[in-house]
């Protein structure tokens, strides 16, 4: 069974492009739609601001995103949250 190990602390994702955050270069980012009812966009940028792909976390759900260290992240709400993550078994 592999278990979560924290590696930073949790923050609210950006909101804009040019604030999108890497968690400190993190290869893996554990993101949490603290929303009780909204589902939120999430988007997953390259070094250069130009996109790879987006998905909606439901509200109250929580999954893990695998990047390159320099991609960046940002939701369409700060009620998504995330934080740098490695597994561990």
């Amino acid at each position: 069974m592999a278990r979560t190990l924290l590696l930073g602390a949790e923050a609210a994702l950006p909101t804009t492009v040019g604030a999108a955050s890497s968690f400190s270069q993190a290869t893996v980012v554990r993101l949490y739609n603290s929303s009780a009812s909204t589902a939120h966009l999430v988007t997953l940028l390259d070094s250069e601001y130009q996109g790879i792909g987006s998905m909606t976390i439901p509200a109250g759900t929580t999954e893990f995103i695998e990047k390159n260290h320099g991609d960046l992240l940002l939701a369409a709400n700060a009620e998504v949250k995330g934080a740098k993550v490695g597994f561990t078994v």
